[in-house]
């Protein structure tokens, strides 16, 4: 399947992109738009979910589904990530991939993996203290 055709970059586009590539945060299309406010004052945040659209379109630009709905992801690195279930907190994993994972694929259903995602989801360390028994004392 050939890639979508690049659209001209727009200036938000850009600044959309530049914030995603340095944040490390996976925020909401509302806080991409509440931290570009103070750059773009007449900033819309309609504009920014199109933009969004857009770079996810794209491959440049990760959609990561969360609690609380989806985040974005500016990081070009392959990666992995573990999804906080209750509170929507993302963070970067850099684990290996087992090499058997993508043979057992060719294995089992016929299908050769060009790369591989994986997304652990659970509790992170402020959830899982919240409903520890000692953060109840």
């Amino acid at each position: 399947m050939k890639p979508p055709a690049r659209r001209n970059r727009s200036r938000q586009r850009a600044l959309i992109l530049e914030f995603l590539r340095q944040s490390e945060e996976h925020p909401t299309a509302a806080q991409t738009h509440a931290a570009l406010l103070r750059r773009v004052p007449n900033l819309s945040l309609g504009t920014v979910y199109r933009n969004l659209e857009v770079l996810v379109s794209e491959g440049v630009v990760e959609e990561v589904p969360a609690a609380g709905g989806a985040r974005y992801d500016g990081n070009p690195k392959p990666h992995h990530h573990f999804i906080c279930e209750r509170c929507g907190a993302i963070d970067d994993l850099h684990v290996q991939v087992p090499q058997s994972l993508g043979r057992k694929l060719v294995r089992a259903r016929g299908r050769r993996p060009t790369r591989i995602k994986i997304d652990f989801f659970g509790l992170c360390e402020a959830c899982e203290s919240h409903d520890s028994p000692a953060a109840a004392t």
